[in-house]
C-alpha cells in the first residue's frame, strides 16, 4: 500500500490519542513517534481526525493534478455527491464552471457511477444467490474485510465502487482522457491508485486550488443538473444506498451500518453466523461520506449536511445506459497482515516487566491506546508499542523513584500549599522536627511546627531564602533552610539541612581557639615578667662589676706610683 498519511514528527507529542482511536491498532511507536503500519492500515482517517497536534497530513495531490492539467490529454473530474455538504449552497453547475476555469476539460457527478453500482446491487438481489450482500462503495470497509475479516470476502459485493465505475465509464466515452476524483475521503486516494485513476483530491485540496487561482464559487438554488433526476445523489448519507434502490428483494433484511466500530461489530456478528439473508449498507464514517475525515475534522455539521445532500437528490435515476455486469465486476482478495503472536509465557514476561504482577495491577485503563493490558503486551512483543506507554506503570515507577529519594535523602523536605497547610513531609524532616507520624501534620497549618513568616515571604514574591541558618530552640537543633516557591503547583518547598553537629563542632573549635588565645596571652605575660626580672638582675650585676673593676684599676695605678 502506498503511503497516503504522513507524519509531521515535530508535531507528534507522544499523547497516544491516535492509537486510542485506531480501530485496528495499525500504529507503531518508535522513538516516541507514532508511525503508521501501512500493511495493517485501513485508511479510516481516525488518526488524522483526532490528532490534537495536527501531526497527521493527508498526502497532497494538487501538484499531480496540476501536472495532468498542464498536459495534452483532456482531464475530466468526477465529483462525489457529498460536495453539497462541503460547498454549502453550491450547485453542480457552479462547481463545474469553477473546475473548467482551473483547466479541466469537463466535470461530471460521481452519482452517475453510483447509479450503475446501485443497479448492479439490485441485479444481485434479484438473482438471490447470495445469502449476505455487503455494499462495496466504502474503500475502508473493503480494506477492513480484506485484511481482518477475509472469511467474509464472499459476502462483499463483487462490484466496483461508484468512483471506479464512473471514471472507467468516462475513459470509455472519452478515449485518452485522464480522470481526477474529488471527494471527502482519504481512502479513495488508495483506491484510485490501485484502480489506475489518475488522481484523487479531497474537497479541501480543491478549495486550495480555487483559492490560489482566485476563483469564487457562485451560490445557486438549482435543485439538480436535470430536474427530477439523480436519486443516487443520496449515496453519501447513511441509508442513502438503500434509499435510492428501486428494487428490494422481499426475502432480504436491509441494514444500514455506519461508523467503523459498528462496522466491526456487525462483521464479527456475521463471522459467527449471526446474520443471513440480509443486505448491509456499510460505511466506515459516522453518517456515511458526509462524515468523512475531511468533513469531520473541519466541517462537522451532520444534520445540515444531510439535508443539503438529500434535498439535492432527484426522485428518479439518471437516464444512462447500464454497462454489462462484467464491466462492473471486481475480484477482491485477502490481504491479511503478517503478524506473529507471542506465547503465553512471553506475554506473561512482558506483563511482569509492565508491573502487572496480579489482577489488581491489570487496570485495562486504555490510556496507552490499547483496550487491555494483554493487547498492549502483545503489541510490545510485536515491536509496535513500548513499556513506557503504560501510564500507571510510569506513575508507579516515578512515584517509587521519587519516594526512594525522599525517604533516603538526609535532607528534610517540607511542602506547604498556598493556604500554608502541610502537603508532604519526608522522614528526615520528621526527625528534625520531632514528628512521630506523618498523618499528625498533613493538612495542618504549618504554624503548628514552625514560624510561617518565611513561607508568607516566599508567596509574596519577596527575596527567596537561600542557605539561611536558624536555631530552633523547641527542637534543640540548628537547621539550614532553603525555600522555593513553585508557582505552577502553587506549593512552597522547604529544604532543611540539620547542621546541629556542625554548629556544635564549630562552637567547640571557637571555645578551643578562645582558650588557646588566653593561654598564649598568659604565657607571653609570664615570659615578659621573666625577661624583665632577668634584665633587672643583669643590670645590678653589671653595676657591681663596674664598681669592682674601677676599684681594681685605681689600686693597680696606685701601686705603680
Amino acid at each position: 500500500m502506498a503511503e497516503f498519511l504522513k507524519l509531521k514528527k515535530t508535531n507528534c507529542k507522544n499523547c497516544y490519542k491516535c492509537i486510542r482511536h485506531c480501530p485496528v491498532k495499525s500504529i507503531r511507536f518508535s522513538g516516541n513517534q507514532a508511525h503508521i503500519v501501512a500493511d495493517e492500515c485501513i485508511l479510516c482517517g481516525r488518526c488524522y481526525v483526532f490528532c490534537p497536534q495536527n501531526a497527521r497530513e493527508i498526502v497532497d495531490e494538487i501538484e499531480l493534478t496540476e501536472v495532468l492539467l498542464g498536459g495534452d490529454q483532456p482531464v475530466i473530474a468526477s465529483v462525489a455527491p457529498s460536495f453539497r455538504a462541503y460547498f454549502e449552497g453550491i450547485g453542480f453547475e457552479a462547481l463545474k464552471d469553477a473546475l473548467l476555469k482551473l483547466g479541466f476539460a469537463g466535470a461530471e457527478e460521481t452519482a452517475l457511477g453510483a447509479t450503475m453500482v446501485k443497479r448492479e446491487y439490485e441485479r444481485l438481489l434479484k438473482e438471490g444467490s447470495r445469502d449476505v450482500i455487503i455494499t462495496s462503495c466504502c474503500h475502508t470497509v473493503n480494506l477492513l474485510i480484506e485484511k481482518y475479516f477475509p472469511s467474509l470476502l464472499g459476502c462483499l459485493a463483487p462490484v466496483k465502487s461508484p468512483m471506479q465505475a464512473h471514471c472507467e465509464d468516462i475513459k470509455r466515452r472519452v478515449p485518452g482522457a485522464a480522470t481526477v476524483f474529488i471527494g471527502p475521503c482519504l481512502s479513495k486516494k488508495d483506491e484510485a491508485y490501485s484502480a489506475s485513476i489518475d488522481a484523487a483530491l479531497t474537497f479541501d485540496e480543491l478549495s486550495t486550488m480555487l483559492a490560489r487561482q482566485g476563483i469564487t464559487l457562485e451560490k445557486s438554488a438549482n435543485k439538480g443538473a436535470q430536474a427530477g433526476e439523480g436519486r443516487a445523489r443520496m449515496f453519501p448519507v447513511a441509508g442513502g444506498i438503500i434509499g435510492s434502490m428501486t428494487y428490494k428483494n422481499p426475502d432480504f433484511t436491509y441494514l444500514t451500518v455506519d461508523g467503523i466500530d459498528n462496522c466491526i461489530a456487525v462483521l464479527r456478528d456475521l463471522e459467527s453466523g449471526g446474520l443471513s439473508r440480509c443486505f448491509v449498507e456499510m460505511s466506515s464514517c459516522t453518517g456515511s461520506c458526509i462524515g468523512g475525515p475531511i468533513m469531520e475534522k473541519y466541517r462537522n455539521l451532520p444534520v445540515r449536511h444531510y439535508c443539503a445532500v438529500v434535498s439535492y437528490a432527484g426522485e428518479r435515476d439518471f437516464d444512462l445506459p447500464q454497462p454489462d455486469p462484467s464491466a462492473l465486476y471486481i475480484e477482491r482478495l485477502a490481504r491479511v497482515p503478517k503478524r506473529e503472536t507471542p506465547t503465553e509465557e512471553e506475554i506473561a514476561e512482558i506483563m511482569r516487566k509492565m508491573g502487572k504482577l496480579s489482577p489488581a495491577n491489570i487496570l485495562n485503563c486504555g490510556t496507552c491506546g490499547y483496550d487491555t493490558c494483554r493487547e498492549k503486551a502483545i503489541a510490545i512483543w510485536q515491536g509496535k508499542a513500548e513499556i513506557s506507554m503504560c501510564l500507571p506503570y510510569l506513575m508507579e515507577k516515578s512515584e517509587r523513584f521519587s519516594n526512594n529519594i525522599l525517604d533516603n535523602t538526609p535532607n528534610g523536605i517540607l511542602v506547604v500549599n498556598e493556604s500554608l497547610e502541610v502537603q508532604d513531609i519526608n522522614p528526615a524532616a520528621m526527625r528534625m522536627l520531632n514528628i512521630s507520624h506523618k498523618s499528625d501534620v498533613l493538612g495542618e497549618p504549618v504554624v503548628r511546627i514552625m514560624d510561617p513568616s518565611p513561607f508568607l515571604d516566599a508567596l509574596e514574591g519577596k527575596k527567596p531564602v537561600q542557605g539561611k541558618m536558624s536555631y530552633f530552640a523547641e527542637y534543640g537543633r540548628y537547621l539550614e533552610q532553603t525555600m522555593v516557591y513553585d508557582r505552577t503547583s502553587g506549593c512552597v518547598i522547604l529544604l532543611l539541612r540539620d547542621v546541629t553537629e556542625e554548629e556544635k563542632e564549630r562552637a567547640k573549635k571557637a571555645e578551643l581557639s578562645r582558650q588557646t588565645i588566653e593561654t598564649a596571652d598568659r604565657v607571653v605575660e609570664r615570659q615578659m615578667r621573666i625577661v624583665q626580672e632577668i634584665a633587672s638582675l643583669l643590670g645590678e650585676t653589671v653595676a657591681e662589676t663596674k664598681i669592682a673593676l674601677t676599684k681594681l684599676k685605681e689600686s693597680v695605678e696606685h701601686d705603680g706610683q
